[in-house]
């Protein structure tokens, strides 16, 4: 669920060097209050769901304002019976550059239980965490939930069919970068409603999950919100999709264009 999470949130990205920042747009496309809620389908069955929620916080890091990022994951149904799984992510961000200070995750699956932290210090490119301290190529690294937030804000009016873009990320033990493929635009049909598209793919390692020409396939609303609504990719047996099931306290109109 992890993964899946991280490749969801790091849709719609431009980049121009590995060594350069990547651009946002002036504000910050979403706001405090605003409540996603999504499902993970596999075949008929809703396997798992998630939330994530952008907070109200007084905290600050360096003596500076952030927004609180926080995510919820759990199985449901059968899933739920046969392997339990109770996830919860935090992330504090900078409210003016949208970088991560400070990331912590409690795992609980199964019998499995795990918390880990990370403290980021961008202009000194290292991610001090429980595993250890990590070296970050860039002054501009995320943890699995700032990336999708970060990602939402950024500015994508350049991209072309067939643009390739990038993103760093920290996760676990390991700095990593994923390479996504910008595909065009399409109208799909949601819970909402049917909404105006972009579609993108990132790149997947074939292994245990995925067969040799799996592909993930993701959608977000082409509008100021830049939501992910949907996203999808076949396994070695059937096909995994997720798909939004509200959301709240969205910065602007949804680009829906029929009910």
């Amino acid at each position: 669920m992890r993964r899946f999470i991280l490749l969801i949130g790091v849709l719609c990205l431009s980049i121009r060097g590995l060594g350069q920042e990547l651009p946002f747009v002036d504000e910050p496309v979403f706001k405090a209050g605003e409540v996603l809620k999504y499902k993970l389908r596999y075949g008929f069955i809703t396997a798992a769901e998630g939330t994530l929620r952008v907070l109200n916080t007084d905290m600050k890091f360096d003596g500076k304002p952030v927004h609180h990022l926080s995510v919820d994951g759990e199985t449901s149904g059968t899933f739920d019976v046969f392997y339990k799984i109770r996830d919860h992510y935090d992330s504090f961000i900078d409210k003016d550059n949208l970088k991560p200070y400070f990331y912590q995750e409690n795992i609980r699956e199964g019998s499995y239980r795990r918390e880990d932290k990370a403290r980021f210090y961008q202009d000194s490119k290292k991610v001090v965490a429980t595993k250890g301290t990590f070296n970050t190529p860039t002054k501009q690294t995320f943890d699995l939930v700032s990336s999708y937030y970060f990602a939402r804000s950024l500015d994508v009016s350049r991209m072309k069919t067939g643009d390739f873009v990038k993103l760093n990320y920290f996760l676990g033990d390991e700095i990593s970068q994923l390479e996504i493929q910008y595909l065009g635009k399409e109208v799909i049909k949601t819970k909402l409603g049917q909404i105006r598209c972009l579609k993108f793919s990132p790149s997947i390692k074939p292994g245990r999950i995925f067969r040799k020409d799996s592909r993930l396939y993701l959608w977000v609303s082409d509008d100021g919100n830049r939501v992910p609504l949907k996203a999808q990719v076949e396994i070695l047996v059937g096909s995994v999709v997720m798909e939004i099931k509200s959301a709240d306290g969205l910065k602007y109109p949804l680009a829906i264009v029929k009910k």
